[in-house]
């Protein structure tokens, strides 16, 4: 995986361990060669730990789950409206 893009496409699921081994192999390899996507893989490690530690630790405020899911049907309706 020699390509910025493609490795900073596959970031979310290099984290999340939904790729091959052999695709966790070659990001692994880029990001060891590659500051400027090492930087951008440090911030969205960092960022996803910050995220899980506050939503094990604080309460959804009221609302935004209802929130969450009518953004989530607007784009499968391809309304993509924020509301």
């Amino acid at each position: 995986m020699g390509d910025c893009d493609e490795t900073i496409r596959e970031l979310e699921a290099f984290l999340d361990h939904e790729l091959s081994d052999d695709a966790r192999t070659s990001i692994r390899s880029h990001l060891d060669g590659c500051p400027d996507c090492l930087q951008t893989f440090d911030f969205q490690a960092e960022l996803k730990t910050v995220i899980a530690r506050k939503c094990r630790e604080e309460e959804m405020p009221p609302g935004l789950l209802s929130r969450i899911e009518h953004c989530l049907q607007a784009d499968l309706d391809g309304d993509g409206a924020i509301g």
